[in-house]
């Protein structure tokens, strides 16, 4: 491969003997940090994993009812997406109707409908008072009682307590979510010395036993591995913290580390791309996905990526390594 002395230096960013360097001299990344449960549940934000746990549904199935339009998480917070606390009374409120025997296509157009019928209304499933009688959806406003596409009105059927459901699953859930954040900052204090790396390891899988979804821990637990050369239980830790979060850019930017190190290039460019597409503002994303490039020949590809490194990162050897390759006459 081209230029194997940079490359040499790039694929053991943040995972092997040089990790205890500053962040710019070893291109280490930071983990991001999940954010502690809060004790309000109606303030707290959720990963579409935990809301699938908190409902018992598949992650597949809320990213699929994201995509095709009925109901996702309306806030995003770097680049991430995460579920309120009014999304997750829709959540709830859609289980129902779903529960009732309403197809879910139906479902969907009545949200469509609600959505004509009030603009300002962004959550229709948790902001009106939804309604169903087993065949369709029914919606209450002021005026009545009636079925949204057509506007003819019907008899109540409610979907009592819907806030009070969700409260209950939240609180529930809070204690235990605490306590694995507890075991997570444990872990996070012991794996920054290879000494404690097995300390760090038990403190992860005990985060892990209260909250299957800390998709952080797992991220960390196959950077453990990594360090540790077994690359595969590495591997298998990034995919299953991807499982439970898609969008963690840790995790998206350590497994394409690991196809580079395979020589596995078009996929670590895929892993790159997705990372920065989560965290648009990754620097070392930026500079592995240049590097990644350039080993493809696709240089007018990898210059905007050294652009984008420098303007985050415009000091260090690895700043230099960038302006080395926009120095570079453009290929004939």
């Amino acid at each position: 491969m081209n230029e194997s002395s940079d490359r040499d230096n790039v694929i053991r960013v943040g995972f092997g003997a040089d990790g205890k360097l500053t962040r710019t001299a070893s291109l280490e990344p930071a983990p991001s940090q999940p954010a502690p449960p809060r004790s309000d549940p109606r303030a707290g934000l959720y990963t579409v994993a935990e809301v699938a746990r908190l409902f018992g549904y598949r992650p597949s199935r809320l990213r699929y009812w994201h995509r095709s339009g009925l109901l996702g998480p309306s806030a995003r917070v770097a680049g991430r997406n995460y579920y309120t606390f009014q999304d997750l009374v829709g959540v709830r409120a859609a289980k129902g109707l779903l529960k009732q025997g309403v197809p879910l296509q139906q479902v969907r157009r009545s949200v469509e409908s609600l959505r004509e019928a009030f603009p300002k209304t962004t959550r229709p499933l948790s902001e009106l008072r939804v309604l169903a009688d087993g065949r369709t959806v029914l919606v209450q406003d002021d005026a009545g009682t009636y079925e949204p596409t057509t506007g003819q009105a019907v008899l109540d059927f409610r979907i009592d307590g819907l806030e009070s459901d969700v409260i209950r699953l939240l609180h529930f859930d809070h204690d235990d979510r605490s306590r694995a954040y507890e075991h997570y900052l444990e872990g996070c204090r012991f794996d920054e010395d290879e000494q404690t790396y097995d300390q760090a390891e038990q403190a992860y899988k005990k985060a892990l036993s209260l909250d299957p979804t800390l998709s952080n821990a797992l991220t960390n637990l196959g950077n453990l591995e990594y360090r540790r050369e077994q690359l595969e239980p590495a591997e298998h830790y990034y995919r299953r913290a991807l499982e439970c979060d898609p969008e963690q850019p840790e995790a998206l930017y350590n497994l394409g580390f690991l196809h580079f190190e395979r020589d596995e290039v078009e996929e670590a460019i895929v892993s790159f791309r997705a990372a920065l597409k989560s965290d648009p503002s990754f620097a070392d994303a930026h500079f592995n996905l240049a590097m990644a490039l350039e080993e493809q020949n696709e240089r007018a590809a990898a210059r905007p990526h050294w652009e984008q490194y420098l303007a985050l990162e415009p000091e260090g050897s690895w700043a230099d390594i960038a302006h080395k390759h926009l120095q570079k006459p453009p290929p004939r």
